[in-house]
Parts: structure tokens; C-alpha cells; sequence
């Protein structure tokens, strides 16, 4: 319940505080002063305001947010000496890597997984799962770490976050075109906007939504592969594909909240049509690009 209340409350603030921006900016209204064309200016801003602001304001509250998601607990000052390795390995991978150090943090959930998130390359957090410290060795557990300190320094949640930008503006933008369309030449709304723009926008908006999530975990996915990759530079090719065969044992666990998969080591199973949605590519396959050497 406490991870529901914090994304239901995180999604509203930020409609909230893109609804007052466009109202400041005075961009309120998507018709033109007449009420009866599209002002595609006008739209266009909503729907990036909308698009891109939705999407940066959840990076920028990331860190805020997946601390609150998983309970992962800072280390300020290592207590023992598994922190102290924790804290030393990332520092030794972020300087190899060329970003500044990362916070390092631990959640309590029996799943072996670990998530990096964060606004920059120097301002990011790494956090690792008690399942992972207490079921992996400490080079499987290396290169995991060395894995999440390569999304980092690849930037890939400010990437991501201006994809899912791009794909949310052209989705509102084009999701009230076609409403508007429907609205004016079958249902003849002369002024305005009846209902039929509402609902129709909003079927658009879903199916849209839908095409354009594959596209994101589509992206998602290749840069699974990218970090595999700097994990094997950075720890090891043969601990980053051991890494990857323990979390095989593990598929079927219960993994991080759906608002932090994508940003977590493992993935969950897809087969068909759901494997479009997934945001990691299968195990065996980033484990045979890693032994193939494509990298």
C-alpha cells in the first residue's frame, strides 16, 4: 500500500505542477480563439510540456522515489565489511568508468537484483539487494555492481527519459488530432468540443501508448546489452556472465516495483507478443552476446 500511495501521489503532483506551468504560460486552451480549429502551436507545447515534463520530473524525484519504493538505506558510514567492500568496489568502477561516486545503498527483498537510477553521471544512486549479498559470491556481486555503474556512466536514465519524452509528447499530440477529427467530421461539433473528442482521444491515447511502450523497452533492452558489456570491461567478462547465470537460477522470484524494472539488473519472463514489453532482453541471450564477444 505504501508503494501505491507514492506513485499515486508522485503522478498527481506532477499533473499538478504541469497544469500550472501551462497555466503561467498561458497555453490553456488547444482550440484557436475562434474554438473551432486545432492550434497546433498550442498543442504542440501542451503535449511536450505533458510529454517531456512528466517524464524529467520522475527523473529528477527518481533517487527520492526509489529510496521510498524499496526502503533502500543509504550507507553513510560503512558499519562492517561488506559496506566497506560495497562502498570501495563501486568508488574503485565509478573512477574507471570517469563519473563521480555514486550514493550506494541496500534494500531488504529476498530477490538477487540491484537497481542504479539518479538526474547525472555524478549525481546517481546504486543499491544492491540483501538476496544478492547473501546469494552471490563477491566477483558475481562485482560485476553486478559493475553492470549498474555502466548505466550510469552510459547515461542511460537521462537517455531514457528523453525517448519516453518524445514518444508521451507524440502520443497526447497526435491521441487529440484524431479526437478532434472524429469530433468534428463524424459526430459535426461545430464549436468546442463534445464528448466524443474525450473518449476518442482517449482510446487513441491507450492504443498509442501501448505502440509507443514498445519502443521504449525496445530501447530498453539494447542498453541491457551496452551495460552487460561495461560490466564485463569493468569486472570481467567471465564474472559478468557468472553474474548472469545465478540470476537465471533466480528468473522466477519476485523482482523490483514496476516503476523501477527497467533500472534493476534482472528482468522478468516474456514469451510472444508480451516479450514486446519486456524491459531486459532473456538471460541467454545477454549471456551468449557476452560470450560471443559482440562488445
Amino acid at each position: 500500500m505504501k508503494r501505491i500511495f507514492l506513485f499515486l501521489a508522485t503522478n498527481l503532483a506532477i499533473i499538478v505542477v504541469l497544469s500550472i506551468t501551462l497555466r503561467l504560460l498561458g497555453f490553456e486552451r488547444i482550440l484557436d480563439e475562434q474554438g473551432v480549429g486545432l492550434d497546433m502551436n498550442s498543442l504542440l507545447l501542451f503535449a511536450a510540456v505533458f510529454g517531456f515534463g512528466g517524464s524529467f520530473i520522475s527523473l529528477a524525484m527518481s533517487k527520492w522515489t526509489a529510496k521510498r519504493l524499496t526502503g533502500a538505506q543509504v550507507i553513510e558510514v560503512p558499519r562492517n565489511a561488506q559496506e566497506h567492500w560495497l562502498i570501495t568496489t563501486v568508488q574503485q568502477q565509478a573512477k574507471a568508468a570517469g563519473i563521480g561516486m555514486p550514493e550506494v545503498a541496500i534494500y531488504h527483498a529476498p530477490d538477487i537484483n540491484a537497481f542504479a537510477t539518479g538526474m547525472s553521471k555524478n549525481d546517481a544512486l546504486v543499491a544492491v539487494s540483501t538476496g544478492l549479498l547473501n546469494s552471490m559470491s563477491q566477483d558475481e556481486a562485482e560485476a553486478v555492481l559493475a553492470h549498474e555503474v555502466s548505466h550510469v556512466a552510459n547515461g542511460d536514465m537521462v537517455t531514457l527519459a528523453l525517448i519516453q519524452g518524445v514518444v508521451n509528447t507524440f502520443v497526447i499530440f497526435i491521441s487529440r488530432v484524431i479526437g478532434h477529427t472524429v469530433d468534428r467530421v463524424i459526430f459535426k461539433t461545430e464549436h468546442g468540443h463534445g464528448p466524443a473528442f474525450w473518449i476518442t482521444a482517449i482510446i487513441a491515447e491507450i492504443i498509442l501508448g501501448i505502440l509507443a511502450t514498445i519502443i521504449v523497452m525496445w530501447f530498453s533492452r539494447q542498453r541491457e546489452y551496452r551495460a552487460d558489456a561495461g560490466g564485463a570491461s569493468l569486472a570481467g567478462r567471465e564474472k559478468m556472465i557468472a553474474a548472469l547465470q545465478r540470476l537465471q537460477m533466480t528468473a522466477k522470484q519476485p523482482h523490483l516495483p514496476d516503476q523501477l524494472a527497467a533500472f534493476g539488473i534482472a528482468g522478468g519472463l516474456g514469451s510472444g507478443l508480451k516479450s514486446l514489453f519486456m524491459s531486459h532482453p532473456p538471460l541467454e541471450d545477454r549471456i551468449a552476446a557476452l560470450r560471443e564477444s559482440r562488445y
